[in-house]
C-alpha cells in the first residue's frame, strides 16, 4: 500500500479541544473538500478501497460534483482539530415503501483513529439525517473480509438483506461501464 499524505487539520466547531465531533460537509468550504478528497484517497489507496490512489480528476472535482447532486451528502469526523473520518452517502429510493432511503457509499476511518468511535458517531449522524429526510432504512455493501467493519454495522443495527428465507440473502454486483 502506498501511503496516502497525511490529513491536515481544520478547525472544527463540532468538537470540543481534543474531543470527537461530526460535521454535515459543506462541499464548496474548502476545507470540508479537502478534508474529504484526502480521506477518500487515503480509503482508496487501502486494501479495502482497493489498493490505488484516486486520480488528480477525482480529487480535483469530487467535492465539486457531490455537491451538485441534491441526494448526496457527507459527514465528516474531526477528533479536536484534525480529520478522522468521512462517510459519503446516496440517497435512493425504495420502491416497496414508496420513501427515500440512504446508501453508505464510501465509511472510512483513519489508522490511528479506529476503535474509538469514529465511525459509530459518524454513523449515528447518518441515520439522523437519514430520519430528517423521511428515508426508510440505510443500506451499505461491505466485503466479507473487513470483519472489523461488518462487527460494526451489525452492533448498530445493520442486517443481511432478504425478502424471503427460500431465497437468501441480496447479492452486491457490479457492471463496469468505462
Amino acid at each position: 500500500m502506498v501511503a496516502a499524505p497525511p490529513v491536515e487539520q481544520h478547525p472544527n466547531p463540532a468538537a470540543g479541544a481534543g474531543g470527537l465531533g461530526v460535521v454535515r460537509v459543506d462541499y464548496s468550504n474548502p476545507a470540508h473538500a479537502h478534508a474529504l478528497t484526502q480521506l477518500l484517497d487515503l480509503y482508496a489507496r487501502d486494501v479495502m478501497g482497493g489498493g490505488k490512489p484516486l486520480s488528480a480528476f477525482v480529487l480535483d472535482n469530487v467535492a465539486r460534483e457531490l455537491g451538485k447532486r441534491p441526494q448526496a451528502f457527507s459527514v465528516l469526523a474531526f477528533v479536536g482539530e484534525q480529520a478522522a473520518g468521512l462517510v459519503n452517502c446516496i440517497e435512493g429510493f425504495s420502491t416497496f415503501a414508496c420513501k427515500p432511503l440512504v446508501n453508505v457509499h464510501d465509511l472510512v476511518v483513519r489508522p490511528g483513529f479506529r476503535k474509538l468511535g469514529v465511525a459509530r458517531r459518524m454513523l449515528e449522524e447518518v441515520e439522523n439525517i437519514a430520519r430528517e429526510r423521511g428515508c426508510c432504512k440505510l443500506t451499505l455493501e461491505v466485503l466479507q473480509g473487513n470483519a472489523p467493519a461488518i462487527w460494526l454495522y451489525k452492533e448498530v443495527g445493520f442486517v443481511g438483506y432478504q425478502l424471503v428465507d427460500s431465497m437468501g440473502q441480496a447479492m452486491f454486483l457490479q457492471k463496469p461501464l468505462a
